[in-house]
């Protein structure tokens, strides 16, 4: 842009680059917190955007001027169908990282869940060998498995992913799992109400975007050049190259992206609790929310139908849980 007397900051941040397509539509978690309690606990489970809505509620934020007062935010409602719990997956650790040892599957799978995982190496003395073994595993984790027709949608094949396991020494976690095994768990075991969780999903599609709304430039000056929505300079004569850091057009949305403390404001199943959550014809592009599920405090990444995975907090944990207090919900 030649000379200028301001200070000009680069625009958009170079955190995420390269912005690309998401290679799945199902995000991947790959930091886990680390419990301190005696107990183990499975640390995630999964949920369907369904909608939003408003929350009207009494602000128990301490040291905020709208403290104790009525508070109207932002809700979005997801459908938390039961997981099931496929399997034990057992890492060993050394200077090259994780190393899967052993794979654990349940013995009564359900064929569409069946045709999605490989059971050809499956050991007739499995669950013995995996016990023998403990002592050099690091980390033990849940392969877990969703269908979405359980939330009422239309697609088939099922979701299969890891949960990890933490709390007390590895032979509780173990022993944890494998009682849970060929079992389903309701969001309610996992997770409470009031209790905030990290949500990881991939966010909506935008396709190929120019270089405003993709970086947030600024607009050249009116007959400036001949263009207006275009970067003023491209970078310097030498080297001739253009660097990454340079804003372009390019693809823009359907990012892997994982948003921090997501509050559980509502937690509930449509058959038991009398709170209605749905409006009048269902959700736009959902449907009606059936069977278990929660409403999340501000809003969520993904469009409506995508699978939104659940996980324990891994910052800001507070030392207590307390429970929101609820006065309306508007549809």
């Amino acid at each position: 842009m030649g000379a200028r007397k301001r200070h000009s900051p680069r625009r958009g941040s170079l955190a995420y680059s390269p912005r690309v397509r998401a290679k799945s539509m199902e995000a991947r978690i790959r930091a886990w917190p680390k419990l301190d309690s005696e107990e183990p606990k499975i640390l995630a489970h999964c949920g369907f955007k369904a909608g939003c809505v408003q929350i009207v509620s009494i602000d128990d934020r301490e040291k905020v001027p709208n403290a104790g007062k009525q508070l109207v935010s932002l809700g979005t409602v997801l459908v938390t169908p039961p997981v099931l719990i496929l399997g034990i997956r057992g890492y060993s650790k050394d200077h090259d990282g994780l190393h899967a040892e052993f794979d654990v599957y349940a013995e009564d799978i359900p064929k569409n869940i069946a045709k999605e995982i490989s059971l050809k190496n499956k050991q007739e003395n499995a669950l013995d060998n995996a016990e023998k073994s403990l002592k050099k595993i690091k980390e033990i984790f849940a392969i877990v498995a969703v269908s979405p027709s359980a939330a009422g949608l239309e697609q088939k094949k099922p979701y299969v992913f890891e949960a990890s396991v933490s709390g007390g020494d590895i032979p509780k976690q173990f022993a944890h799992v494998k009682e849970l095994l060929g079992k389903e768990i309701k969001i309610d075991q996992i997770f409470e109400t009031g209790a905030s969780v990290d949500v990881a999903a991939i966010t909506k599609g935008k396709g190929w975007q120019g270089v405003l709304k993709r970086w947030n430039v600024k607009k050249k000056q009116h007959k400036s050049r001949k263009t207006v929505r275009e970067v003023g300079s491209l970078g310097p004569i030498s080297p001739q190259s253009v660097m990454y850091t340079v804003p372009r057009a390019g693809q823009f949305g359907f990012h892997q992206r994982i948003e921090y403390d997501k509050r559980i404001m509502i937690m509930g199943n449509t058959e038991e609790d009398k709170l209605k959550i749905n409006p009048d014809g269902g959700y736009k592009h959902f449907g009606l929310v059936k069977g278990d599920f929660i409403i999340l405090k501000g809003s969520v990444p993904g469009t409506y139908r995508r699978l939104i995975k659940l996980r324990s907090q891994i910052r800001n944990v507070p030392a207590k849980v307390n429970k929101p207090n609820i006065l309306e919900v508007v549809i």
